[in-house]
């Protein structure tokens, strides 16, 4: 059973979400101010963060840059409805999606579980470990880790599941459909700067190669690529 964490502030709202989602076979517990919320998320007990963005004294977007500072747990934020600001600022700090308020518990469901899906190790027994290589960047599915130039890449577990994407496509362009199918677990929606901003984060990590191009480029009108080195 998968643990998740809810921080959110309004009462009511989290009440239905929690009965909802132990209905649905989730294990919840709810924290109802930011700074219990941090050290709830930092114990290690759960799989997965959903947090409002909206709260007062400790905001949303500051327990999650809290988070990030020690731990790459998945987290899906609740933001309000065309609250772009907010939305891009969290995808920025590392929150790996986000849901609009208000939504039904069923579509938050429905994306803890798109993420979860794409995040837990393999558990196989005698499962390859081989790693992916492309140059000097290095992927292990299985562990999920990855290192560039030798050293570990720090990876949200969306930012690992684009750059794992792009990696297996080395060379070609992938549409920003096909990689939000295949890295959020959802289909691309008009206007949604996801990709985008997990993509910007992932380039900042890697750097540039030794001529000055960034290792993931954008091919205009398909997507983004990962360059063959």
């Amino acid at each position: 059973m998968h643990k998740i964490l809810l921080i959110d502030d309004d009462v009511k709202l989290t009440v239905l979400l929690r009965d909802y989602m132990q209905a649905d076979g989730f294990s919840v517990r709810v924290e109802c101010d930011g700074a219990s919320g941090v050290g709830a998320a930092l114990s290690g007990e759960f799989d997965l963060v959903v947090l409002d963005v909206m709260m007062p004294r400790l905001n949303g977007l500051e327990v999650l840059r809290q988070i990030r500072e020690q731990s790459t747990l998945p987290v899906l934020m609740l933001t309000a409805r065309g609250d772009d600001i907010d939305r891009i600022t969290g995808l920025e700090l590392g929150a790996d999606d986000y849901v609009p308020k208000p939504s039904t518990p069923r579509e938050l469901s429905a994306r803890i579980r798109a993420i979860l899906r794409r995040t837990q190790p393999s558990t196989a027994i005698n499962a390859p470990s081989t790693a992916i290589v492309s140059g000097n960047l290095r992927l292990w599915s299985e562990g999920r880790r990855a290192e560039w130039l030798g050293q570990p890449l720090k990876l949200t577990s969306t930012q690992f599941n684009l750059l794992e994407v792009l990696l297996r496509n080395a060379g070609r362009p992938v549409s920003k459909n096909e990689l939000s199918e295949r890295a959020l677990g959802r289909p691309l929606v008009r206007h949604d700067r996801t990709i985008d901003v997990h993509l910007s984060s992932i380039r900042r990590k890697l750097g540039t190669l030794a001529d000055g191009r960034p290792l993931i480029q954008s091919v205009h009108r398909l997507g983004y690529q990962l360059l063959k080195e």
